[in-house]
């Protein structure tokens, strides 16, 4: 699938679908044992949305943990969108809109409470 229809495709991709992500990981090893530079994988989950400021990330929920009104905590995969190969949905809808906005929230909400525990402004 090219770059520009991959493109065309994610914005078909609603927050709640079910999709299947095949992509290309980055390899290490040695040269003696594999000459491989694509790594192939397969990854499912629910969309989440599409993020990142200076390349652009597709967002896939793996499991997802409701703790109290509208908490989550979500277990993601993050896949660059340059190393995706092909998208395909396989149930539209798997979670509702509004769960997945609320899925998509607590992410967020999760990424800034790593960063501000990671952060330290005084030795």
């Amino acid at each position: 699938m090219s770059k520009k229809r991959l493109s065309e495709r994610l914005k078909e991709i609603k927050p709640g679908d079910l999709i299947r992500v095949e992509w290309l990981d980055a390899s290490i090893g040695s040269s003696l044992i594999s000459g491989e530079v694509d790594i192939p994988v397969v990854s499912w989950g629910i969309f989440v949305g599409l993020l990142g400021e200076q390349k652009k990330h597709i967002i896939l929920a793996q499991n997802r943990f409701r703790y109290s009104d509208g908490i989550y905590d979500v277990d993601y995969t993050s896949i660059p969108l340059s190393w995706a190969v092909k998208v395909t949905v396989i149930n539209p809808g798997e979670v509702d809109p509004n769960s997945a906005e609320l899925m998509l929230r607590s992410f967020l909400a999760g990424r800034c409470r790593t960063i501000k525990r990671r952060t330290r402004n005084h030795a």
